[in-house]
């Protein structure tokens, strides 16, 4: 057994039986390549590289044989490697990913030019359909050529391929990091919850008593992000919604902040009618009445008068066909039977209810209204299963 089946799919399930095929091309970004295939085998893939003449000139085609545990392609031989992969064949490739992408290779594939094994691979997945993705490396002068501009945009609207945008740095048009690009490869792959417009709010709202100190809750934003990243994943159109964060934010999904609840609801106003709403957000029950503008002197004792908010979730509710909603209570008995109330009362399709004891940075136990169950598990395990529920509400 090669040593990469280790691997396969220790992160998870959602590209299990998928056939990947990785074009590299002459980018200093191929480097990274090596760390793409483990990520993309960690979630159940099977990935084949082609290297083009300079990408073999950055990475040694025995780097990506050791991390894909197949064979690499750096030259056509009578094998008929792009046929036998991506020609109209039983088992033919699921997608065909290349990144690298350099200037010239984009330039090639939108003119029909095949004159490496990484672009003949291309000419041929675009006459069998098999879905092309590719991610642009490059100098931001280079990056910036408008014909080269021109050719990404024809790739997306001529060919439809997807493209995974540069991130602007040090004046590089640098390639997108590992994570976006194996969320967006499950996401080409997966048609679960495609159309469907989920948005999803998480962190937490701060409330300013004075122009220093703030009243907040304890929450870390990691339930929502994790839903937002699963939901993406699975072909939806996600928007989210976050307070209090700033390092954790997937940037590849778009993405609004906020501090107060006011901010909160400002942005709620220019919301249109959406399919679906998740808020797993620690939002403050009360804001601070008469917030003083200067800061409060310590030396003297204080007290604060604090005000109801409305419900940001029955704001929502007008917004949204379905609702997944989040309550926390002091036990478990007082979670469960506060979510099936919110049930009865109409104000929610799926309650998502837990204990405050419960909660654990990466891990969390919650009863799922719709289940009539409790689920332990990740973050992530208990967004998937989330996710599953809302599946069957909406079909």
């Amino acid at each position: 057994m090669h040593p990469s089946e280790e691997l396969r799919g220790t992160k998870g399930s959602d590209l299990s039986g998928k056939k990947i095929i990785l074009g590299v091309t002459g980018s200093i970004a191929a480097v990274e390549c090596v760390k793409l295939v483990r990520e993309l085998i960690r979630e159940g893939a099977d990935v084949h590289c082609v290297l083009s003449g300079w990408g073999s000139k950055i990475i040694h085609p025995n780097s990506l044989e050791f991390a894909s545990g197949n064979e690499v392609i750096t030259e056509l031989t009578g094998k008929v490697e792009h046929v036998s992969h991506c020609g109209n064949v039983p088992d033919k490739a699921d997608l065909f990913l290349i990144a690298p992408a350099t200037a010239n290779t984009i330039s090639k594939m939108a003119k029909g030019i095949d004159d490496t094994p990484v672009t003949t691979f291309a000419t041929t997945c675009v006459g069998s359909d098999i879905p092309i993705m590719v991610v642009p490396a490059m100098h931001q002068t280079m990056y910036d050529h408008p014909i080269v501009m021109e050719n990404l945009k024809d790739l997306q609207e001529e060919l439809g391929v997807t493209v995974i945008g540069p991130r602007i740095e040090e004046g590089a048009a640098k390639a997108a990091g590992n994570e976006q690009i194996v969320d967006t490869v499950v996401k080409e792959l997966n048609d679960e919850l495609k159309g469907q417009s989920i948005l999803v709010v998480t962190g937490r709202t701060l409330e300013p008593m004075d122009s220093m100190r703030i009243i907040t809750n304890r929450a870390s934003g990691k339930s929502g992000i994790e839903m937002a990243r699963r939901a993406f994943r699975r072909g939806a159109n996600v928007e989210l919604w976050h307070g209090g964060l700033k390092d954790d934010v997937p940037q590849w999904i778009p993405n609004r902040s906020f501090e107060t609840m006011n901010d909160l609801f400002d942005i709620l106003e220019a919301l249109e009618k959406g399919d679906v709403g998740i808020v797993p957000a620690a939002l403050s029950d009360f804001s601070v009445e008469g917030v003083k503008e200067e800061k409060i002197s310590s030396s003297e004792p204080l007290s604060l008068k604090l005000k109801p908010i409305p419900k940001f979730i029955d704001k929502l509710r007008e917004k949204v066909d379905t609702l997944v909603a989040y309550k926390a209570e002091d036990t478990r008995e007082g979670a469960k039977e506060a979510g099936e109330r919110m049930i009865q009362e109409g104000r929610a399709d799926i309650v998502v209810a837990n204990s405050l004891k419960d909660v654990k940075l990466n891990e969390n136990r919650v009863h799922i209204s719709s289940r009539g169950e409790w689920i332990e598990g990740t973050k992530r395990e208990i967004a998937e299963a989330v996710l599953d529920e809302l599946g069957r509400e909406i079909r």
